[in-house]
């Protein structure tokens, strides 16, 4: 396996299917009119810039995301520019592949030092001196 993503980390434009539709929100009369939110659809499945172990990695870490189609379906409509959603949204699966793709380290097990135990046991006296002082004394 890898650590860092690959440079290719980007699925290519001609992978990617973006429609345009009508976007929410804030903009008056130009949202009624003009279709400025960004639909990406990215086929895992049928892609040639990853590996078949990439697109398996992908798949597992990206399951809630993935719809019946084997595809990936990002959207954006922050901007009141087309192209600008485009980007952001073309951004948003670039990242989401960059962590998919990313293998955290494994963590190396290992031993508390001497001053953590001695300050450990010191805080379970405290401890228990407050729970003793709680106590009800029987004469």
């Amino acid at each position: 396996m890898f650590n860092e993503p690959t440079n290719n980390s980007r699925p290519p434009e001609n992978e990617l299917v973006i429609t345009f539709a009508r976007s929410s929100g804030a903009g008056g009369q130009n949202v009624n009119k003009t279709a400025t939110k960004a639909i990406i659809h990215w086929a895992v499945g049928s892609s040639v810039a990853f590996s078949d172990a990439e697109k398996q990695l992908i798949r597992e870490k990206l399951t809630g995301r993935l719809n019946n189609a084997d595809e990936i379906v990002v959207d954006c409509e922050e901007e009141r520019s087309q192209p600008r959603n485009r980007e952001i949204a073309i951004g948003r699966l670039r990242d989401l592949i960059v962590a998919a793709l990313r293998v955290p380290k494994l963590r190396r097990p290992t031993r508390p030092t001497g001053a953590s135990k001695i300050k450990r046991l010191a805080e379970k006296k405290i401890r228990s001196k407050i729970k003793s002082d709680r106590r009800m004394v029987v004469e």
